[in-house]
């Protein structure tokens, strides 16, 4: 199999990311925020500004209002239901999103929900997929709620650890939905992932990471609080590593 037989995915988390993707050959975004949380829904302006310069991926936004579980309150559906209204206005190409109930199963009346609102954009069931009970019946659930596509990383930290429940599920999904595997995949597994699933689309970040050009720094404030990052640093996805995972597979 040639690139041309897989489609790539990255995990963008600012719109100078998106752009690195585009120019690099990616099919489409995700676009993010808070990817430390396992990502949330970007501001307005940077749904409304990636959508006026991505001319040749397509753009995808999460819609996640918090990080944490993915049980939502009755505001919290609200939050997504017009953060879904604001995609659509703008012409965004896809929504990623999921719910779950109490008990670890799929939330199928709020996805209907979601799905209504969702009509005419593509639609992809984020990674609460692998943090629900029953895998097994979600993927025949989701695929009921006809979704495009499922992000999972085979209920793994990883998709390579996650390569045997991966390989699983593509083989019990007969074509009728896509898996999109992701989370850990880069220039050192992507093969191999393929190869072992036969899954042909994948979702990465490309991230590298470059200093901060400021020349004053107070480090001895964090703005997390108690939880500490590098805020000395900028995460930024750059268009060479974008084409090194995707040459991996050649």
């Amino acid at each position: 199999m040639t690139t041309q037989d897989y489609k790539f995915e990255v995990c963008a988390n600012s719109v100078q990311s998106a752009l690195a993707a585009q120019e690099a050959g990616a099919d489409r975004v995700e676009l993010c925020q808070g990817i430390p949380e396992g990502g949330t829904t970007p501001s307005f302006g940077d749904i409304s500004t990636a959508r006026k310069l991505l001319n040749k991926t397509k753009l995808h936004v999460i819609i996640r209002p918090r990080s944490g579980d993915f049980l939502y309150n009755d505001l919290e559906k609200k939050i997504m239901i017009e953060d879904i209204r604001l995609c659509k206005k703008v012409g965004v190409d896809g929504v990623v999103f999921g719910g779950l109930l109490s008990d670890g199963s799929i939330d199928i009346e709020f996805m209907k929900a979601l799905k209504h609102e969702s009509q005419g954009m593509s639609t992809t069931f984020h990674r609460a997929f692998d943090v629900c009970k029953d895998p097994i019946l979600a993927l025949k659930q989701i695929t009921q709620l006809n979704f495009d596509r499922i992000l999972t990383s085979g209920q793994e930290a990883s998709a390579n650890e996650g390569i045997p429940l991966l390989k699983r599920l593509e083989s019990l999904n007969n074509g009728n939905i896509i898996l999109l595997a992701g989370c850990g995949v880069g220039e050192n597994n992507i093969k191999k992932i393929a190869e072992e699933t036969g899954i042909h689309e994948f979702h990465f970040s490309a991230r590298e990471s470059f200093p901060s050009k400021m020349t004053y720094k107070n480090d001895r404030v964090s703005m997390g609080g108690t939880v500490r990052i590098n805020e000395f640093a900028n995460d930024i996805t750059t268009s060479e590593r974008v084409r090194k995972i995707i040459r991996a597979l050649h």
